[in-house]
C-alpha cells in the first residue's frame, strides 16, 4: 500500500483529500496536530513519533528530522536503496504533504515579537519538501492545498504520473526558495536597522559598515538602494521577486509571447547577475531566412537578437563587461554592464548603456561589414559595405546632424582607417568585437570616448526582455526577426527588380530596430533616410523622405507595420521611392495596393510586424 507523510500547518481541505486517498488504500504518517485532524476525519494514521521510535523534542521543534523519515523519502526506485530501507525496518514514503509555518504573515504583524517571528521559521517542513522534490522520480510532494484536488483525481484515475511529480517538484523548490528569501529579507532589514542605530550613536563603527553592506546585499528595496548610494554604500545585488498576474495577448508583436508580473512582497534580495531575463530559462537560436515568392533571392539573413545581460556589482574573476567583451581596466573574462568591457573613456551612463544595447543588437543583424549609428535608442544611420570604413561613412551620410554625440556599433574589429574616420566626429561610445592596437592609438586623443569591446554572442542565449510598468514588470520574448516560416509575397502588379529586392532586404533588417512608427529609406546596402518615433505613419514617411532629400529618388522603403491609408505610399512615391516592403494586414490593404500600382511602386508583404517601443 502506498504511504503518505502529512505534516501541515494549514489544514484547509486536508480531511476530504486524505479520505479520498484512504479509499484508494493509502496509509498515513502524521505529526501532532495533523494526526489529530486526520483522526477527526475517521482516518487512523501512524504517529511519526511512534514510527521513528523517537518522541518530539524541544517542544516540537524536532519531529521529522529522523533517518526513518528522510531515508524513506530519499530512497531511489532502485533495488539497492529499497533493500537498505528494509534492512533498517523503514518503509518507502510515496507522497509528502507539507505546508510551512506562516513566517511572512507573522513577520508582517506589527505587534509580533522577534521571538514569535523566529519561532515561525520552519526547519523540518522545508527539509521534507526539498527531500521529496529532489526524489521526484519516485516521490510526489504537495506544498499547496490548492493541489489536493488535482492529485486526488489523478490518483483515482490510476496513479500519480511522472509529469505531475516533476511539476509539483518545481513548484516545491520555488516555494522553499521564496520562503527562505523572505526570511533572509527580514534578517537583512533587522541588520540594517541595527546598523542605523549604531551609526546614530557613533558606536561600533567598523561593525556598522559590515551590517549596512549585509543589508544592502541581501534585501535592499529600491529606496534603500538609492539612499545607500547617496551615502556612498553601493548595494551588492538586487532582485525582483514577482508573480505572473496575467498573460498578455502578445508582446510588442504577435510573434512575441508576453505577460505582466506584479511584486511578491518587497523589492530586494540578491539578483546576482542583473540580467534582463531574470530567472527565466535561456533559449538560444537566431532567426532563419524566410522564403520569397514571385522570384528573387531570400530576403532574410541570420540574426542574433535578444535581451541584455550583465552585472553592475564589484568585479569578480571570470566575469565579462559591457556587451560581453574584454577590458584593460579589469581582469580578463570579467563581466560588467551589458556583459562587456570598457577599454577607455569616461564612465558609462544609464543612457550610454541603453544606446549601446540598441546599436549592438542592430549591427548584429548584418552579415557584411556594417556600421550602425544610434541616437536616443534609435538608429540614425546604417550601412553594409566591403570594408568597415566605407560602411561607417555610408551610415554617417544618412544623417550626419543626428550622428553628432551618438553611439557607433561595428560588427568587425576596428581598424586604423576606420578609427581615423571616427576621430573626425564627436561620439559618446564605439562598440566593436575588438580593436586593433593602432586603431586605439588613433583614438587616444579623444579621452572621453568610451571604447567597448563587445561579444557578438551576448544576445544569443538570453530569452526574456523586462520593462517596468506601473505596478510591476512587462516580460516578453525578444523580437529575433522574422520567424522561421515567414514567406515574403510580391503583391503589386510590378515585380521588384533584383537591385530593389536587395535594398528591401537591407531596409527590412534595419527598420526592426527603429522606434515605431518606423520608416527606413535605403539604396543598396545603406540607409538614406530614417523616420521613427512618430505617432502616425505618414509623418514617419515624410520625415524619412525629408532626411533623404534628393537621395529618396530611386530608393526603396521599409515600414515596421502596415499602411493604414494610402497617404504614406503616395508621400513616398512623390519623393521618388520605387519599392516598398511592409507586413500588410490592414483592412485597407486593397486601397493601399491600388495606389501603389497606380504610382508604379513594387510592393512586398512580409506578414510580420516589428513594432519597437
Amino acid at each position: 500500500m502506498p504511504l503518505a507523510l502529512i505534516s501541515v500547518y494549514d489544514k484547509k481541505g486536508l480531511e476530504q483529500f486524505a479520505q479520498r486517498l484512504a479509499r484508494l488504500g493509502w496509509t498515513f504518517l502524521a505529526s501532532g496536530g495533523t494526526s489529530a485532524a486526520l483522526r477527526g476525519a475517521g482516518i487512523e494514521p501512524v504517529d511519526i513519533a511512534e514510527y521513528t521510535g523517537s518522541s518530539e523534542l524541544l517542544s516540537g521543534r524536532v519531529k521529522t528530522l529522523h533517518p526513518a523519515i528522510h531515508a524513506g523519502i530519499l530512497a531511489r526506485p532502485e533495488p539497492a536503496d529499497l533493500e537498505e530501507l528494509r534492512a533498517h525496518g523503514y518503509k518507502p514514503i510515496d507522497l509528502v504533504v507539507v505546508n510551512l509555518y506562516p513566517f511572512e504573515k507573522t513577520a508582517a504583524q506589527a505587534n509580533a515579537s522577534e521571538a514569535e517571528i523566529i519561532e515561525q521559521i520552519d526547519i523540518g517542513g522545508v527539509a521534507l519538501i526539498r527531500a521529496a522534490a529532489k526524489n521526484f522520480a519516485r516521490v510526489c510532494v504537495i506544498c499547496d492545498p490548492e493541489d489536493y484536488e488535482r492529485l486526488a483525481l489523478e490518483a483515482e484515475s490510476g496513479g500519480i504520473g511522472a509529469e505531475t511529480r516533476h511539476e509539483l517538484a518545481a513548484k516545491a523548490f520555488a516555494h522553499t526558495a521564496a520562503y527562505d528569501r523572505a526570511i533572509a529579507e527580514w534578517f537583512a532589514q533587522k541588520a540594517g536597522g541595527a546598523a542605523e542605530r549604531e551609526a546614530a550613536t557613533g558606536a561600533a563603527l567598523a561593525r556598522d559598515s559590515a551590517l549596512a553592506a549585509a543589508a544592502a546585499h541581501t534585501a535592499s528595496s529600491i529606496l534603500d538602494s538609492v539612499t545607500a548610494q547617496e551615502d556612498g554604500i553601493l548595494p551588492a545585488s538586487f532582485e525582483f521577486r514577482g508573480i505572473v498576474e496575467r498573460t498578455l495577448r502578445y508582446g510588442e508583436n504577435p510573434h512575441q509571447k508576453a505577460f505582466f508580473v506584479i511584486p511578491a512582497g518587497d523589492w530586494g534580495g540578491s539578483f546576482v547577475s542583473m540580467r534582463k531575463e531574470g530567472s527565466f530559462a535561456s533559449e538560444g537560436g537566431s532567426a532563419v531566412s524566410p522564403i520569397v515568392e514571385s522570384g528573387g533571392p531570400s530576403p532574410g539573413q541570420p540574426q542574433v537578437r535578444g535581451s541584455i545581460g550583465g552585472r553592475p556589482d564589484s568585479v569578480q574573476p571570470q566575469m565579462r563587461g559591457p556587451l560581453g567583451g574584454r577590458s584593460d581596466s579589469i581582469q580578463p573574462k570579467v563581466r560588467g554592464p551589458l556583459g562587456g568591457q570598457v577599454l577607455g573613456g569616461k564612465e558609462l551612463s544609464y543612457n550610454n548603456l541603453l544606446d549601446l544595447d540598441a546599436a549592438w543588437r542592430a549591427v548584429l543583424s548584418f552579415e557584411q561589414p556594417a556600421a550602425v549609428i544610434v541616437k536616443h535608442l534609435s538608429p540614425c544611420g546604417a550601412a553594409e559595405a566591403e570594408n568597415l570604413k566605407d560602411a561607417y561613412e555610408a551610415a554617417l551620410a544618412c544623417d550626419p546632424v543626428s550622428a553628432f554625440g551618438g553611439i557607433v556599433a561595428l560588427n568587425r574589429p576596428l581598424d586604423v582607417s576606420t578609427a581615423e574616420a571616427l576621430r573626425e566626429l564627436f561620439l559618446e561610445c564605439v562598440a566593436a568585437p575588438s580593436f586593433e592596437e593602432e586603431a586605439r592609438d588613433v583614438l587616444k586623443a579623444k579621452k572621453n570616448l568610451r571604447l567597448v569591446e563587445a561579444d557578438p554572442l551576448v544576445f544569443s542565449t538570453l530569452c526574456k526582455e523586462l520593462r517596468s510598468a506601473a505596478g510591476g514588470l512587462l516580460v516578453q520574448e525578444p523580437d529575433r526577426g522574422d520567424p522561421i516560416d515567414t514567406t515574403w509575397r510580391v503583391v503589386s502588379a510590378r515585380q521588384p527588380t533584383e537591385t530593389e529586392m536587395e535594398s528591401l532586404r537591407f531596409a527590412w533588417k534595419l527598420v526592426q530596430h527603429v522606434k515605431s512608427n518606423a520608416i527606413v529609406l535605403a539604396k543598396g546596402h545603406a540607409s538614406v533616410g530614417i523616420g521613427g518615433g512618430q505617432t502616425n505613419r505618414v509623418d514617419a514617411v515624410r520625415q524619412a523622405c525629408e532626411r533623404a532629400g534628393a537621395r529618396a529618388k530611386g530608393a526603396v522603403m521599409a515600414s515596421d507595420a502596415f499602411f493604414p491609408f494610402a497617404d504614406g505610399i503616395e508621400a513616398a512615391a512623390e519623393a521618388g521611392v520605387t519599392a516598398v516592403v511592409h507586413p500588410g494586414g490592414s483592412v485597407r490593404d486593397a486601397e493601399v495596393l491600388a495606389a501603389a500600382d497606380r504610382l508604379g511602386l513594387a510592393v512586398v508583404h512580409t506578414g510580420v510586424r516589428h513594432f519597437r517601443h
